[in-house]
């Protein structure tokens, strides 16, 4: 509690709020054997969007998870350009009232991207 009123929480931050980001998943996978390339990028897509929205549920679109398998185990896309969406669980029964979705966005070149507010 501050002079002003109640301590803002960490954790509240906007309900339902969508970003784009850029995943360097090389840098993440780095020194890593051949067979446990793509299910590691696949659970540091899953870290980074914990980190980024604060939900511990993460739910990986299909299309992203075509896109890190497109070259098989071994060879994972250097950079994923993905849709972080934090929504509002529909499950009475959850244990959290939110989830995030990691969405492919399909960009020509990764060159200048930053991160970016979308209004969904």
């Amino acid at each position: 509690m501050t002079k002003d009123g109640p301590k803002r929480d960490r954790a509240s931050k906007p309900d339902l709020v969508s970003r784009d980001y850029t995943i360097h998943l090389s840098k993440r996978t780095h020194k890593i054997t051949f067979k446990k390339k793509a299910p590691r990028a696949v659970k540091e897509i899953r870290k980074f969007a914990t980190a980024a929205m604060g939900t511990k549920d993460v739910r990986i679109d299909a299309k992203l998870n075509k896109f890190i398998w497109a070259n098989g185990i071994r060879k994972t896309p250097n950079r994923v350009r993905v849709r972080l969406s934090r929504k509002m669980n529909e499950d009475e029964e959850a244990d959290e009232k939110l989830y995030t979705l990691a969405q492919l966005v399909e960009v020509t070149s990764f060159k200048g991207l930053q991160t970016e507010n979308v209004d969904a």
